[in-house]
């Protein structure tokens, strides 16, 4: 079984892209002092983000939505490419809900406001390096109605039926916020058994991440919002 990123002796290492410097600089200097997190690096705008993550590869990737030159969403989906294992948390002032589903559509893996405290985002942040999602299906109600009335003609009908029993099963306790090693303990099944399924059924249901996965199965009612 791995070790997740920053359980052992190696810190979870983290980038910081946003243009308001203040911003950014607090922001470095306090996750700086979070245990398990290692800033190695800051750039003020998306470009210079990229060219940063490509060079360093890090861990997580703290990104703002809308920056000068590239944006946060432009920004993320090539990084992503770069440095396919990076995490990417959005950290915005944004709470559109167009930004959000943007963000989940290009690869993010969760979607914080700034106005959250330091102890949430250093949580995100080890959260995301372990491979979840910061989104719930609380979260995701506000995303419904967009999720609806996005086109998406690259994308064919898809169905559950083409899910295996247990594959639903895990979908239903992902979209509940659990993580690989509760869903493995909740089952009686391995951590890379879990992630097998997770694979698989992302595969089948033709999405990118855990947390359009969530969408997916509040918009398609096989979880109830609490």
């Amino acid at each position: 079984m791995s070790t997740p990123p920053g359980a052992g002796t190696e810190p979870i290492r983290v980038i910081i892209v946003d243009d308001q410097e203040l911003f950014r600089r607090g922001l470095t200097m306090l996750m700086d002092a979070e245990p398990g997190l290692d800033v190695v690096g800051e750039a003020g705008d998306g470009q210079t983000g990229i060219d940063l993550a490509s060079r360093v590869a890090p861990d997580v990737v703290l990104l703002d939505v809308r920056m000068p030159k590239i944006s946060g969403i432009e920004a993320c989906v090539a990084i992503k490419e770069a440095v396919p294992a990076a995490k990417i948390l959005m950290l915005t002032v944004s709470d559109e809900e167009s930004d959000l589903y943007e963000a989940v559509k290009s690869g993010a893996s969760g979607y914080l406001l700034k106005d959250s405290s330091i102890e949430e985002v250093a949580q995100a942040v080890r959260v995301v390096a372990d491979g979840q999602s910061l989104i719930s299906p609380s979260m995701a109600v506000k995303l419904i109605d967009e999720f609806k009335q996005m086109s998406q003609p690259d994308r064919g009908p898809v169905s559950t039926f083409r899910l295996t029993e247990r594959e639903l099963e895990v979908l239903r306790l992902v979209a509940q916020g659990l993580n690989n090693k509760d869903i493995a303990k909740k089952l009686f099944i391995s951590e890379n058994t879990v992630k097998n399924h997770v694979r698989n059924l992302l595969e089948k249901l033709q999405l990118h991440s855990r947390m359009e996965a969530v969408l997916y199965a509040v918009r398609e009612k096989i979880v109830d919002l609490p």
